[in-house]
């Protein structure tokens, strides 16, 4: 039997030439990724996230939020009902309840796309249980999708189960649920062949 690059999960891909970084149109909604502490660059702090909108089908416009820690690559997976500031916002919200105060050490930063649906900065930041801010947002550089990598890679490894074109209005969250267990409870050879739960929980313990 022989298989080819068209059969491997994860496609081989030529290394690409690395161009000058584009400027943007208009200037990003937030902080500059160019701002980030450089802590966060080199992975050994824990509390740094990427996040991302993953499209179905379009003419559903149901989309899923997808949030990847860059230490321990632990993956949230929120279904929403479009792909919209107002739903992000509201997705946000529901996790920062969820985590009560230990979110605010557990998302330290965000870094996004300037796509539109997080182009509201203040309001995802804005903490809906106090006073103040409750994370810092980090804008990517345009057409730079490897300033998200980790994100990135766990969107392949979701393109597994949810193949583009598929209509999330008609998974049910228990199935995205085991989508995201199973991320989370893969052996990782970057860590040792643990999981991101299993690294995850231990940052979290260290932090709480």
């Amino acid at each position: 039997m022989t298989i080819t690059n068209k059969d491997l999960p994860a496609k081989c891909k030529k290394k690409r030439s690395y161009e000058r970084v584009r400027k943007a149109a208009r200037p990003p909604a937030g902080a500059s990724i160019e701002n980030r502490p450089k802590e966060v660059y080199s992975r050994d702090t824990f509390g740094h996230w990427e996040m991302d909108c993953l499209e179905g089908k379009k003419k559903s416009k149901k989309p899923l939020l997808v949030l990847t820690e860059r230490k321990s690559r632990k993956e949230i997976i929120i279904p929403m009902r479009d792909q919209t500031s107002r739903s992000v916002i509201a997705a946000i919200d529901r996790l920062e309840r969820q985590h009560g105060a230990d979110f605010y050490k557990i998302f330290r930063t965000i870094t996004v796309d300037n796509g539109s649906e997080f182009s509201d900065c203040k309001g995802i930041e804005k903490s809906c249980r106090r006073k103040g801010r409750r994370t810092k947002l980090y804008y990517c550089h345009p057409y730079s999708s490897c300033e998200r990598g980790s994100n990135e890679n766990q969107n392949r490894m979701i393109r597994r189960w949810f193949p583009k074109g598929t209509d999330f209005s008609q998974v049910t969250a228990k199935t995205i649920r085991w989508v995201e267990d199973w991320l989370n409870n893969y052996p990782r050879e970057t860590h040792g062949f643990r999981s991101a739960n299993s690294v995850f929980e231990e940052g979290v313990a260290l932090l709480i």
